[in-house]
């Protein structure tokens, strides 16, 4: 049995995982600045500050996630992990470099965004499995907790970074250079998958070929109450809740009149409270299912102080309370799954769990962006502080359950 040594950062004495978390960095500052670009160009440069597109964008990016959970996470399961992640990764990097050539050439339209989306969106269902499953074969199960806590700490640290940058960059430059400096960043993600010790990896068990194995996943996490329950909070908050995109370009542009930079700021400003929310994570011995309670319920809170917010920086300030609930959610949902599921079932349970969190946007992300559009941006944010209560009931409810069936035991 693995047990945990203690230090927020102790993942980082492995070596394998260091070269990970940098390359990894690197990309993730590129990945940031590619959304807020997209967001941009969208809402400004092809659309007069439409909403709903922004919101089709991401139905089209997300969507994947949903339609393809049978094969992705059975891909996960099944294949060479790192040399799965090359392959995602690379195609990742491709599409970006050719939807920054034609954004630079004055070329795009509204339909590119849209099948760049897709196709950014099909390569990253097969890629989000493995890349938080693959995690364990870095560090083992015993810091496997604290590895999945300082990933989002980088990768949110790139959130406040990313989008900062390429609010300069699209002033500056243009937006279609931010796409073409995230098509370079992949590069850093790649070499650092070369670079790793394959001989000091820890490869989960394989899954076999069998009929119904892609639906094995299913069936597993609804026959177990407390992942039923985790999966439902993913579905709310997750479909009607991470809609940031549509919350922070509408409020930016049609409520507090900010350009580029100021929209930037505003997603960097997010990030604060999201890496405070992934440290606090990483500091945990353990995952509790308690935390999930709390971050549904501070989700909501957050969602409707920004709603009610009269200035943009008491807005911003409301978006460091949402950040730091986001991530004590999303990281207490991740380490849980992973943590109570067996090794063989871990790409199918992961799959599942982003293909419910992020596959719900197209049902969700279009109906906040008309709500934005037809309601404003106020109410907009109403949806997704609902989204957060009604999860918190959801976690309130299975946590009396389960009391309940400890005491008939």
């Amino acid at each position: 049995m693995n047990v945990p040594a203690a230090g927020t950062f102790r993942s980082l004495r492995n070596f394998n995982y260091r070269v990970w978390a940098a390359g990894a960095l690197v990309s993730n500052t590129g990945t940031w600045m590619q959304r807020a670009a997209q967001d941009w160009l969208v809402l400004t440069e092809l659309t007069r500050h439409n909403a709903s597109a922004v919101g089709m964008v991401m139905a089209f990016q997300f969507g994947p996630q949903l339609l393809l959970m049978p094969w992705t996470g059975f891909a996960a399961d099944y294949f060479n992990q790192r040399r799965l992640l090359i392959t995602t990764q690379a195609m990742m990097g491709v599409l970006a470099l050719a939807l920054g050539l034609l954004t630079v050439t004055g070329l795009v339209q509204l339909w590119h965004v849209y099948a760049f989306a897709f196709l950014f969106g099909c390569a990253a269902a097969f890629d989000a499995p493995v890349r938080q499953t693959f995690v364990a074969e870095l560090v083992g199960d015993g810091d496997l907790s604290n590895a999945i806590a300082l990933n989002s700490t980088s990768f949110n640290a790139a959130r406040m970074i990313g989008p900062a940058i390429a609010g300069i960059v699209i002033s500056s430059i243009g937006t279609g250079w931010a796409f073409l400096i995230n098509a370079a960043s992949f590069t850093a993600v790649l070499g650092s998958l070369f670079m790793l010790r394959t001989s000091e990896l820890r490869p989960n068990p394989r899954a076999h070929r069998a009929k119904g194995g892609m639906t094995e996943g299913f069936r597993y996490v609804w026959s177990r109450p407390d992942l039923r329950a985790i999966t439902i909070m993913l579905f709310l908050i997750g479909t009607f809740g991470l809609n940031f995109p549509i919350f922070i370009s509408t409020m930016a542009v049609t409520v507090f009149h900010t350009d580029a930079r100021g929209f930037g700021l505003l997603s960097s400003t997010m990030a604060v409270g999201t890496i405070s929310g992934a440290l606090l994570a990483a500091g945990r011995p353990q995952p509790l299912f308690v935390s999930l309670l709390l971050g549904a319920g501070i989700f909501g809170t957050g969602c409707t102080l920004a709603a009610l917010a009269p200035s943009y920086w008491l807005f911003a300030g409301a978006l460091v309370v949402i950040g730091v609930a986001a991530l004590t959610f999303t990281n207490t949902s991740n380490s849980l799954m992973q943590l109570s599921t067996e090794p063989r079932m871990r790409g199918r349970v992961m799959a599942l769990r982003l293909g419910v969190a992020l596959g719900g946007t197209p049902i969700g992300a279009p109906i906040v962006g008309w709500v934005a559009d037809h309601l404003g941006p106020r109410w907009a944010l109403g949806v997704g502080a609902a989204a957060g209560f009604a999860a918190a009931l959801v976690a309130a409810r299975a946590m009396s359950a389960h009391a309940a069936r400890s005491c008939r035991e």
